[in-house]
Parts: structure tokens; sequence; C-alpha cells
């Protein structure tokens, strides 16, 4: 996925809303869950070929080492519902319905996993790793698929309940890059549906991530991902650990208010 500026399109600047606006009317259920101890939600976002499957093995394997319960997950899919709609969604098969429906099984497929897997691990304290979650979906469908925002935002509220990410990490690549490692990676394999696409379209999801980030700082960390697999993966650590650490003291404060 990757690049042209979304502001070259009439009106797409105006597609990316901050997470006030998507997070906003949790469910009391989510405002309950948030007084248990919970573990971290972590997601990887980014063009294709971009690394997020292997940053995603490398993270895993280090916090493991540390003794921390990690489950590793991917989007569409994660669950056994979603899995399902995962091949129908990447074979194509819903393209020629058009956008919104394609949008509405993708949301389907998330809540199934949001509420069956990533939900349940991280109540339990668990770090939840997945590739690809709510960006992928305001970028792909949303940006250069072209549906209204107030459809998909209020798409977006219902389907999470609340299950926004704790951190969000953008891996940044040129399209062409990306493509060329995507194309290596699947050998004599047929792209995806959305690896298939024109290299405009990819330039202008590129520019669609980076713009998410810049507007919601808080949540995204950006990481050029055209370095080596090792820098990609110490960097990626680096931002994973300081907001592990500012978790903790956080925690630790509010323990300490409530003694």
């Amino acid at each position: 996925m990757d690049a042209l500026n979304p502001c070259d399109r009439a009106g797409s600047a105006l597609d990316l809303r901050d997470s006030r606006v998507y997070v906003e009317g949790r469910q009391d259920k989510v405002r309950n869950e948030e007084t248990l101890p919970r573990g971290l939600f972590i997601t990887f976002e980014g063009g294709e070929g971009a690394g997020k499957s292997t940053q995603i093995r490398l993270l895993a394997e280090r916090l493991r080492a540390e003794g921390r319960e990690v489950l590793t997950t991917r989007e569409p899919g994660g669950s056994p519902g979603a899995e399902a709609i995962r091949h129908v969604l990447l074979k194509g098969a819903a393209e020629p319905l058009g956008p919104t429906l394609e949008a509405i099984l993708f949301a389907a497929a998330r809540s199934d996993h949001v509420e069956q897997v990533i939900r349940p691990a991280v109540l339990r304290g668990a770090v939840v790793l997945c590739d690809r979650f709510i960006d992928s979906s305001r970028v792909y469908q949303g940006i250069t698929g072209g549906l209204e925002p107030d459809f998909m935002t209020a798409l977006e509220r219902v389907t999470i309940n609340g299950m926004v990410p704790d951190l969000t990490i953008i891996l940044d690549i040129d399209p062409e890059e990306g493509l060329r490692r995507a194309a290596e990676r699947r050998g004599t394999e047929t792209a995806d549906r959305f690896e298939k696409e024109a290299l405009d379209v990819h330039r202008r999801r590129r520019a669609a991530f980076l713009e998410i980030a810049a507007r919601e700082p808080q949540r995204c960390a950006v990481i050029d991902a055209s370095g080596t697999t090792e820098a990609v993966s110490r960097e990626v650590a680096e931002i994973v650990m300081r907001a592990m650490s500012e978790r903790a003291g956080r925690s630790e404060a509010a323990e300490a208010g409530n003694v």
C-alpha cells in the first residue's frame, strides 16, 4: 500500500478523522472493562511489502523471551469466522459487489475478530500484535475506495466497540519497492485483490497512512521500512518498549492514587 497525496482527491483530507471522532460513544460495557487489568494492543499498518508480518514475528519472539504472553493475529481474519470472510475478500469475490458491501464484509470479519480473539486476550493481560486493523479500512475502503467518511466512521465505531489500538506502528516504504518485495515474496503465486492494483493507488494509500500518523501522533509511530530487517526490528522494539514503560508508569500512578 503506498502513496499519492490524499489531498489530491477532492475532500480526501477530510476523510481521515482523528481518534476523538472514531472513539466517541463507547458503550458502558467497554468503560467497565477499562477498570480491569489490561494488556497492550499493538497494530501494524502500511503498504504492500512493507514487512509487517516479519516485524510482528520478530517482536513476538523478543517479548516472549522476556516472559510476556503474546498473541499474534491478522486482518482480515484472525478468528474462524473472519478467516472464512478473508478468503472471499482477498480472492476478489466481493469486488464486483462494490466497495460498500466489501467494507461491510471487512467490518463483519473485524467484529468477530475483536470479540472472539482480541478483546479477551487484552483483558487477560496479553500483548496482542495485529497485522492490519482500522487504519487499513480507513485507507483502503475510505480513501481509495471512495466511501463516505460518515459511513466509515459509523461502521468503525460499531465494529470495534471501543477496542482502539494502544499503539499503531506504520511501516512506511516506497510503493515500487514494496510491490517488488511483495512479488518476490509470493513467487509464482497470483497477486491478491489489493496487490494487483495500480501504482498510483498504492501511492495514494501511502500518503493516507502518513496523514493518519500526522493526525494521531499519540497513537501512531512511523518507521522507515526501507532499511534492513534488523534495523527496522530494533526501531520497532524501542518504540514498543517505550510504550510499555509509559503504560507501567501510568498504572503505578493510578494505583498510588487509589491507596
